[in-house]
Formats: C-alpha cells, structure tokens, sequence
C-alpha cells in the first residue's frame, strides 16, 4: 500500500457513505446535510470546531497531495465544476452561512495549490467571489 503520510484517507472513508447524497445536493442547488468539512476542506485553524480540526488540511503542501490524490483530487473538482453549474445562486445561497465562507476558503486553498490561473478552483472565486481571495487562507500559507 502507498504512503499516506497526510492521512488523507480519512476523507476517503467520511466521503464513502455521503458524496453521492452531496453531489445531489450541489447539482439541486443546494447543500442541505452535513459534509463540507471533508468535501471541500480547508486550511487547519481556520475553523474551531473538532471536525474543522480533524479535517483540516495542514499545509499547502498537504493540499497538493490532496489534489494527486486519485479518488478525492478528481471528487473536488468535479463538485467545483458542479457548483459552476449553477445558475442565478450566491454562495450563501447555495451553501448557507458559514459554509459559504469555507468554500471561498477552500477555493483558495486549492488554487494555489493547482498553481494554475484558469484552475476550476481560480474559476469559482472568479464566479462567487470577483476573484477575491480567502485573506486569512493566504496568512496560513504565507501569501497574504
């Protein structure tokens, strides 16, 4: 078995029972059950709840590797390009308060992880969030 030194199977086994019910919701317009922890995650110390915590990824260098990931690179992308599919819904509307925050945490996150302008997760500031990044996201990682 390969190496996992992030743990990132952790989000593999929370995703198992619930992404398909996820991706439901996204393609209905809105998130509805409790999964954003570990569908769209962010940066640890962030947020101060145990699962923001658990979830937390630590570095953008953890993000990357998330990213690689065969199962849960491939998963974010698509429920980002899900969520561009959306017509006529703000982020608050599509995921409510304070998890429209965490997305815009999380597309930062991973756009500077893809290190690709034209990533899906720089398209989706540019949709939600005029292409403003997360301020404290950038902070952790040294960008801001």
């Amino acid at each position: 078995m390969a190496q996992d030194p992030y743990d990132l199977e952790r989000f593999v086994a929370a995703q198992a029972p619930v992404f398909e019910q996820a991706l439901a919701e996204l393609r209905a317009g809105a998130k509805r059950s409790h999964w954003m922890w570990f569908v769209f995650p962010q940066l640890r110390g962030l947020g101060s709840s145990p699962m923001a915590s658990f979830y937390g990824l630590s570095s953008l260098d953890e993000a990357r590797a998330y990213l690689a990931h065969p199962v849960l690179g491939p998963r974010l992308a698509r429920c980002v390009e899900t969520v561009l599919g959306i017509e006529g819904r703000s982020l608050g509307e599509i995921f409510g308060t304070p998890d429209d925050m965490k997305f815009r945490s999380s597309m930062t996150l991973f756009a500077r992880a893809a290190g690709e302008a034209d990533s899906v997760f720089a398209r989706a500031l540019a949709r939600y969030c005029d292409g403003a990044e997360d301020a404290r996201t950038l902070a952790l990682i040294g960008a801001g």
